[in-house]
């Protein structure tokens, strides 16, 4: 296939990459032209995937038009704020077709859309049928080094999922098929408020018991969230639920876990942020999620301990406090 990724951050690097290996024509667009340049001249990402030589089969490109133009499928890798932006700047082009798959993991923080609704409100000339999401537990820099790893391949569409399925599936990156868009953009997107949640208890110098309820007590606020916008209870249990919420909670390649521990250290959040040359989408997805849980009257008292110590600077031992001293409940209500 022609495919593009739009997108040259770690993990856009490495699925163009993947997807050059594999034996399809791919194109990579980076958002800044000089980045796009200095990208094809050194056929590697110094920046965000160091020493990763690029196929032969895959071309770097400037021009945003050209990209979109030539794909059968389009995979969209920017960060989950941009988005928008960036599907309005193709929105005029021609897009019957073509398949988009979107990888970024978020809540739009002004009106609480999935990814996936973000590209169909901006996009007016696709279908609900013609838009994929692939979330699933994936750190670019195991899938670059071909560590075995398994994601979810999503849309409201069987036929769109087994495409995307066929597109990516290597020996080393196994991809099954769901159709429960809903629940796996809230869960891939909620689990890293969750890990950030994670970071603090690491920061805090917490124990095992500490992280292990953190990401049980996290899983059932997504479950909570996610039934409440029509979710599959199944799909919690499956790579874009418990999995990608355990690696992200747990890995030292986390930027979202590596954030909260920063905070947990008694650091101030810009701080953090400024030298970081990443996106961690949980930092904003918790701004956008407290929001949208507030709106639809559900309860997530992580997410909004972690909201209060990064926006509120409410410190990490006195919000801990607060979450063990809460009334006691049943544990699923």
């Amino acid at each position: 296939m022609k495919i593009t990724v739009l997108g040259a951050g770690s993990w856009g690097t490495t699925l163009a990459i993947l997807l050059a290996n594999k034996g399809h024509e791919v194109r990579l667009w980076a958002h800044r032209p000089e980045f796009a340049r200095a990208l094809e001249a050194d056929r590697e990402n110094k920046r965000y995937l160091k020493g990763v030589v690029f196929p032969e089969n895959l071309r770097v490109i400037e021009n945003l038009q050209e990209a979109v133009e030539t794909a059968e499928m389009i995979v969209t890798a920017v960060p989950s704020h941009a988005l928008r932006e960036t599907a309005a700047a193709f929105a005029n082009l021609p897009l019957e077709g073509k398949v988009i798959v979107n990888v970024a993991k978020g809540i739009e923080l002004n009106t609480g859309k999935r990814m996936s609704e973000v590209l169909l409100e901006t996009l007016p000339g696709i279908k609900p049928e013609q838009v994929a999401a692939l979330y699933g537990p994936s750190h670019a820099e195991e899938v670059a080094q071909k560590q075995p790893t398994t994601v979810v391949a999503c849309s409201g569409s069987e036929q769109t999922a087994r495409l995307v399925q066929e597109a990516f599936h290597t020996n080393g990156f196994r991809v099954y098929v769901n159709n429960d868009l809903v629940g796996v953009e809230i869960a891939g997107s909620v689990k890293n408020i969750i890990a950030i949640a994670a970071g603090i208890s690491d920061g805090l110098g917490f124990g095992d018991n500490a992280k292990a309820a953190i990401i049980t007590r996290g899983l059932a606020e997504i479950s909570r969230l996610s039934s409440k916008r029509g979710a599959d209870p199944l799909t919690l249990s499956g790579l874009s639920g418990i999995g990608d919420l355990v690696v992200t909670c747990l890995s030292q390649h986390s930027r979202n876990r590596y954030v909260g521990e920063q905070i947990g250290r008694g650091r101030k959040l810009n701080e953090v942020i400024s030298e970081m040359s990443m996106v961690a989408e949980g930092v904003l997805t918790s701004k956008a999620v407290l929001k949208l849980a507030e709106r639809l009257g559900v309860e997530m008292p992580i997410t909004r301990a972690v909201y209060e110590m990064l926006f509120e600077d409410k410190p990490a031992q006195q919000a801990i406090l607060d979450l063990m001293e809460r009334d006691p409940k049943p544990e699923h209500y």
